[in-house]
C-alpha cells in the first residue's frame, strides 16, 4: 500500500515535505470514501516520485479534522511545504483528480 495512514500525532511531520502532500480525510462508514480509496492507491503508486499520499480517519483523529474545518467527507487537501494549496470535496474520478493536481505535481 502506497498511501500512508496518518494520525493527529503524525500529521505535522507528514505534511512537512519537499514534495506535495495529498491528505484524504475519510471515515470507514463513508461510501464515497470507499470509492475514493482505490483511486488514491493508483495515484500514490503512479506519482510516488512526485507526491506523498496519506489518509486520516476523521473519527479516530478529530483534532486535525476540526483544525481544517472538514465538514464533508471525503475531503482531500493538497499541501505544499506544509501549507494547504487545494481542497477537493467528494468523490472524484482519477482523471479529474489528476487534472486538479496539474501544476502541483
Amino acid at each position: 500500500m502506497a498511501t500512508t495512514a496518518i494520525t493527529d500525532a503524525t500529521f505535522r511531520d507528514f505534511i512537512n515535505s519537499d514534495k506535495p502532500v495529498l491528505v484524504d480525510f475519510w471515515a470507514t462508514w463513508c461510501g464515497p470514501c470507499k470509492m475514493m480509496a482505490p483511486v488514491l492507491e493508483e495515484v500514490s503508486h503512479e506519482y510516488a516520485a512526485k507526491l506523498k499520499v496519506g489518509k486520516l480517519d476523521v473519527d479516530q483523529n478529530p483534532q486535525m479534522s476540526q483544525q481544517y474545518r472538514i465538514m464533508s467527507i471525503p475531503t482531500i487537501i493538497v499541501f505544499q511545504q506544509g501549507k494547504p494549496v487545494k481542497q477537493i470535496v467528494g468523490f472524484v474520478p482519477k482523471a479529474q483528480l489528476i487534472s486538479q493536481l496539474t501544476g502541483i505535481i
